[in-house]
């Protein structure tokens, strides 16, 4: 028997690979357009770090007018979640990422290079297999758990440098190929192990699209390529897909980094040309480094030494992209913050192009960092999200928010249902005529507590505790809430008519009108018109911070205006 009539044994109604190469053409595609895919797992929720490959990509697609493909990755059935696949398309169109090709649902797809889940394609992978077994690149192994962890146990005990099955470890490589088919014929388990050609010594050059130029090991191991159930292991299966759905670029964490020699040599074997490789350093984070017993361990000055970690599916919450809907981050801020983490020029490129898209950044892999990945910052992730709302219109944070506040918040989404006075509450200072524009609210979850006191029945529900500033002395406070509704205040003002008005009630109660002339003489004034502002502004809003204190007035209306400032008399 030779080694093609043992892989027609072991996969007898496998097609010739020429079947597959005619099926799956060359793309035509504009030149240097990148093919890439975003390849998940359905076991679970998606990781921010997925979400943060997916922008690269596409922003890689979109320059070149290139493909990006949504691939499932499911040979461990094992660990498949129920709607694991819907899930994952849900979330990233979440973030507005949407696949050019492959899955659209749990079921269907769109592209011509399908299947893509990895399960369906199994006489795919049956195929390329064979042709490795006929060309003595790969062979069937019998070995049972017991016999490698007994492996193991030599390989710990006799000192040697790689553990793992492979050269003289590797005790079905050369078994007989007669005795390989009597077992095979018997119905003995078995996988089909690829067969390395590397030394232990040896080196290889390889060019990373982010890493640049670097030397690796050469590949020993004898790795499975298709397991005892017969679905193919990530290794060999992404090597097939990668060169049937004509991959340009594999952009992935630099996890898989080590395993560059292996995936490189099954292109060979296979004959394949090689994606180009881009592997980039994973988002970290930092949290206190504790001894055994759980207590925060500290430097010679007391501070607290920190641990750098990779961002944990188990431990932290931010982890999954779901969370960031939970809190009411928009999908348009955590793109932004990721592309900060991607490339650190683009904070200084959205300063100058603050209406640009996103994708109009000029992305470049080079820029991506190599070695050790950006903390993940969960304070600078509000702050630019605060950027980021501040450019929102009022219509679109109202309609942002409602969605957001049906599903998470129902005292906030009562209120919102008075559509046409929220949408004045939200619209004060924004919209494009304002220069400098607020910037208060980072997530949704901000918005109830931002807003509550534009509505009455937040406002006078709550136990309403004044906290005035320099005027809180009640006789003043009792004028300020007596003259001004009276005398000083007239609706039709326009802002600076208003502001006006103020500085005279100021004048009357013996304050400074304008702050400047307080400031040269302090021990004249009392005050200055200021403060007078600030005590109206508690009055009516119970809070010494707010925005626009004309506008909000104008929002308010002046029934509501009067009542507030009567209220606030009333308590003192």
């Amino acid at each position: 028997m030779n080694r093609q009539e043992l892989a027609d044994l072991i996969f007898p109604n496998a097609r010739e690979i020429s079947y597959y190469e005619e099926k799956y053409p060359e793309r035509n595609l504009p030149e240097g357009a990148v093919v890439t895919r975003f390849a998940p797992s359905p076991t679970g929720f998606v990781h921010i770090g997925a979400l943060e490959q997916c922008i690269v990509e596409t922003s890689l697609v979109k320059k070149s007018n290139g493909v990006l493909i949504l691939r499932i990755e499911d040979t461990d059935q094992k660990r498949k979640v129920e709607n694991g696949v819907q899930g994952i398309i849900d979330s990233m169109k979440d973030f507005d990422i949407i696949f050019d090709e492959g899955m659209v649902s749990e079921t269907e797809s769109r592209g011509d290079y399908g299947p893509y889940i990895q399960s369906q394609r199994r006489e795919i992978y049956e195929a390329y297999a064979k042709y490795l077994l006929a060309n003595d690149r790969a062979y069937p192994c019998f070995a049972t758990e017991e016999e490698l962890a007994a492996l193991r146990k030599r390989q710990e005990e006799a000192g040697v440098n790689n553990i793992g099955y492979y050269g003289e470890w590797a005790m079905y490589r050369d078994f007989p190929i007669e005795e390989a088919a009597k077992r095979i014929q018997n119905g003995d388990s078995y996988v089909i192990r690829f067969k390395a050609m590397g030394k232990e010594d040896g080196k290889i050059t390889h060019k990373d699209m982010v890493k640049g130029k670097v030397e690796l090991p050469q590949n020993i191991l004898d790795v499975v390529i298709i397991k005892g159930d017969g679905l193919p292991t990530y290794h060999f299966a992404h090597a097939v897909d990668d060169h049937l759905m004509h991959t340009t670029h594999v952009i992935r964490s630099s996890e898989w980094f080590p395993s560059v020699p292996l995936h490189l040599e099954l292109f060979h074997a296979l004959e394949f040309k090689a994606p180009k490789y881009c592997h980039y350093a994973p988002m970290l984070k930092s949290e206190p480094k504790t001894d055994e017993n759980g207590n925060v361990m500290t430097d010679e000055h007391g501070d607290s030494l920190l641990l750098k970690r990779k961002i944990s599916k188990r431990k932290d919450p931010e982890a999954a992209v779901s969370y960031y809907h939970q809190e009411g981050i928009p999908a348009e801020s955590v793109k932004e913050y990721l592309m900060t983490i991607a490339n650190s020029d683009f904070e200084m490129w959205r300063r100058n192009n603050e209406d640009a898209d996103l994708y109009d950044f000029p992305f470049a892999l080079k820029k991506m960092s190599t070695t050790e990945g950006a903390l993940f910052d969960m304070d600078k992730l509000i702050d630019v999200s605060k950027n980021v709302i501040a450019t929102f219109s009022a219509k679109k944070v109202y309609e942002d928010v409602c969605v957001w506040a049906e599903r998470y918040d129902a005292v906030l989404a009562d209120m919102l249902r008075q559509k046409d006075y929220s949408l004045r509450v939200l619209g004060i200072e924004r919209g494009a005529e304002i220069k400098k524009k607020r910037k208060d609210i980072g997530k949704w979850s901000d918005v109830r507590d931002y807003i509550s006191y534009m509505y009455d029945d937040q406002f006078v529900g709550a136990d309403m505790e004044y906290e005035y500033q320099l005027i809180s002395d009640r006789e003043t406070l009792e004028q300020i809430f007596t003259l001004y509704p009276d005398q000083y205040y007239h609706p039709e003002d326009d802002s600076q008519q208003w502001f006006e008005r103020i500085k005279d009630l100021a004048e009357q109660l013996g304050y400074a009108r304008e702050v400047k002339i307080w400031r040269k003489a302090k021990d004249e004034w009392p005050g200055h018109v200021g403060d007078v502002s600030t005590a109206i502004r508690v009055g009516l809003t119970g809070r010494r911070n707010t925005p626009d204190l004309y506008q909000i007035m104008q929002v308010m209306g002046p029934e509501r205006v009067r009542e507030r400032l009567r209220l606030a008399l009333e308590q003192l």
